[in-house]
């Protein structure tokens, strides 16, 4: 007898080392076009926190109304993302990802459109409505390649792409929006928009080419290869069959769904505060030029992508995850905190910043692979949609909040306070909630 990357025993089990093949092949094949994808996702999601630098003075918008458009998306989302990860169980990915791609790539181009308020809101409603499904889809679509040791690692990757779409937001949004103002009579941010839509619409056609609904779709795995793949993903998720119900109805009756969800709301309130407002964070800086602000948000995402693989590699290596998650929820906590000392050295405060952004986006994939140990079968689609969903209200919220403090002191600070608060309660949320004999693989 040996025993599968989870420690679980199987029979006559392949050695470690064709295990350790077959995933990279597995990778290798999956995981760079849906990375790309979700880069592109999150790029044509957080765009408007640059298009702000010249749309609220164009459009006449206040930092109110900008918090609530941003809020508006996430309220098409979360009404949409459950229903959304039911259809990719039912119909496959291939379908699904390329439903969500087509329809959120034409309404991203048409924000280019927006001519006053009533505009911004619908447009930023039907992308959340056209958008939902697709982080829990990949999420979904990960549990049915990668068993539960080796997920922290692979989520880390498309967590990664969130800083990745921030670095290419900072290279691109701001040289777009000052160099193509003005070409065929359109503004910058009209022009960021076109350009930066037109890829979802691009990936959703190819979709089609490049996914494959589940293991045993794949041509390029080997019988042998798809029954051992079957069969690790099958015994990681039937170690916590207990937990986890066989139904919709088991998942929301399961109270650790609830706890998830408001860890998840925590760290949303956070990432999303960096993605739509670090822009604006560097101009409070002493940054005055469009094209420095958006470079200089390279830096912290470009650090936090590299910090967040590293730091979920090692949650992964040790198999621990309650410390991990702690040290990063605590850590991000501190360090905004710390950005409201207002410091004169700008060095110093985006030092700060890109020591929150590592510490926030590593969370995020150390998070994920917790819920995902504990919800298999029947209840994973529709389990895992609802904990990002309730989860990610945290859009609707948080952009709204921070737009009316900011438009009522002129500052940030109690909405970063706030903030840290709950990131530093989440850790201790999961430390409380979760038992480190569980979480150990």
């Amino acid at each position: 007898m040996q025993h599968s990357l989870d420690g679980n025993a199987i029979g006559h089990a392949a050695p470690v080392a064709s295990d350790d093949s077959m995933f990279r092949k597995v990778a290798w094949r999956i995981v760079p076009f849906l990375f790309l994808c979700y880069v592109v996702s999150f790029l044509d999601r957080i765009n408007i926190g640059f298009a702000q630098l010249q749309m609220k003075q164009d459009l006449g918008f206040s930092d109110a109304m900008y918090g609530l458009g941003a809020a508006v998306f996430y309220v098409g989302y979360v009404l949409c993302e459950v229903p959304s990860n039911i259809l990719l169980a039912k119909y496959g990915a291939r379908k699904t990802f390329m439903r969500i791609m087509l329809l959120w790539g034409i309404a991203s181009m048409c924000m280019m459109f927006v001519s006053k308020p009533a505009h911004f809101y619908v447009l930023r409603f039907m992308l959340g409505v056209f958008e939902a499904g697709f982080f829990p889809g990949i999420v979904l679509y990960l549990t049915y390649w990668f068993p539960t040791r080796r997920r922290a690692a692979v989520i880390s990757v498309f967590f990664a792409g969130v800083a990745v779409a921030g670095v290419l937001g900072g290279l691109f949004s701001g040289w777009i929006m000052r160099d193509m103002s003005g070409v065929l009579n359109l503004f910058g941010w009209q022009w960021m928009f076109a350009i930066e839509g037109a890829p979802a619409v691009i990936l959703g056609l190819l979709s089609w080419r490049f996914l494959v609904d589940k293991p045993h779709n794949a041509r390029w795995l080997t019988p042998a290869e798809k029954d051992r793949l079957v069969a690790l993903c099958a015994q990681g998720q039937a170690r916590h069959s207990g937990h986890d119900g066989r139904s919709f109805a088991a998942a929301l009756l399961n109270p650790r769904v609830y706890l998830f969800a408001f860890i998840y709301f925590s760290l949303t309130c956070a990432s999303l505060t960096l993605n739509f407002w670090m822009p604006l964070m560097i101009r409070d800086f002493g940054v005055q030029d469009v094209v420095a602000m958006s470079l200089y948000t390279v830096v912290p995402n470009a650090i936090g992508a590299l910090g967040l693989i590293l730091i979920a590699r090692r949650s992964d290596r040790t198999g621990e995850r309650r410390k991990h998650f702690a040290f990063c929820t605590v850590g991000g906590g501190l360090a905004l905190a710390a950005l409201t000392l207002h410091l004169s050295s700008f060095a110093a405060m985006l030092g700060i910043l890109s020591l929150a952004a590592v510490l926030i986006f590593a969370a995020l994939p150390i998070f994920w692979s917790v819920p995902t140990s504990y919800l298999s079968g029947n209840a994973a689609a529709s389990g895992i949609a609802f904990i990002s969903s309730i989860g990610i209200t945290s859009g609707i919220v948080s952009p709204w909040v921070i737009g009316q403090i900011r438009t009522a002191t002129g500052s940030m600070d109690l909405a970063v306070y706030i903030l840290a608060g709950l990131l530093v309660f989440s850790g201790g949320a999961l430390m409380a909630g979760v038992k480190g004999d569980v979480m150990r693989r």
